[in-house]
């Protein structure tokens, strides 16, 4: 079942996702060469207890820690680790958190000091690709117009999109009907409805599509070892323009 949520649910769904957009900023301040990615989680965990709500990564599925922090050729679900960041990285991190009994979810692809071009042309890509998709995430299109976007929009650059990982409903739970691929047709999936709040989220990779599973068991790398990156909004579908629930502002404010 597809749920479509009330104002009320969908107001504090919105409560959620501005946490989390909130914290991905806090933790963005922190991120410069020479800095853990454990440090980044332990700082996001502390920022999200502060306001009154739980880390809701933290325990899911076994997951240890508060933030997947993946750094370069890892796509999503990397561990926390004292893995020291370095000039030239970029780094997913992918939050999320459980508050009045809803969930929030968001990911933002950051770069350590000084990045390549063809870096700076990855992530802006990726962001672009997911602006895209959330363009097509109106009531009455279907999933399939979001997936057919963000695909096209990528793969005239040569990158590869990931069909491994998909984005997903939210509400009471972190991952909800229906799973938002990135990849599809016009016309084709579940028909969207207002009241619908999914999570949007392009993994992008420099190079082919393939990804493979780390012996850690979560984190998935690109199977050319080349770069990856990763935005997530999360959306209610209206009808005639999408309510983004949460932001990139915070984070985009504080790099200013």
């Amino acid at each position: 079942m597809i749920a479509l949520r009330t104002n009320e649910e969908i107001a504090l769904l919105k409560e959620n996702a501005l946490l989390v957009s909130k914290t991905l900023a806090e933790v963005g301040k922190r991120i410069q060469p020479g800095v853990t990615t454990l440090e980044l989680d332990k700082l996001a965990e502390i920022f999200i207890r502060d306001h009154g709500a739980e880390p809701a990564f933290l325990g899911y599925d076994g997951f240890p820690n508060s933030l997947c922090i993946s750094v370069n050729d890892v796509v999503v679900h990397g561990i926390p680790s004292a893995y020291r960041l370095q000039e030239g990285d970029i780094v997913s991190i992918d939050c999320g958190t459980r508050y009045k009994g809803y969930y929030g979810d968001s990911a933002y692809t950051f770069a350590v000091g000084e990045i390549s071009s063809a870096a700076k042309q990855l992530l802006q890509v990726t962001k672009e690709s997911l602006y895209k998709g959330i363009e097509q995430a109106l009531a009455g299109n279907r999933i399939g117009d979001i997936a057919a976007a963000v695909q096209g929009y990528a793969e005239q650059f040569d990158y590869g999109v990931v069909r491994k990982m998909v984005g997903h409903g939210i509400g009471r739970k972190m991952h909800e009907a229906p799973e938002v691929p990135n990849f599809g047709r016009r016309g084709h999936g579940k028909a969207l409805k207002e009241g619908m709040v999914i999570c949007i989220e392009p993994m992008i990779n420099e190079g082919t599509k393939e990804v493979y599973l780390d012996e850690d068991g979560w984190s998935l790398h690109t199977e050319d070892n080349k770069l990856s990156a990763h935005f997530e909004l999360t959306v209610c579908i209206r009808k005639g323009k999408p309510e983004v629930l949460s932001t990139f502002e915070y984070v985009e404010w504080e790099s200013k």
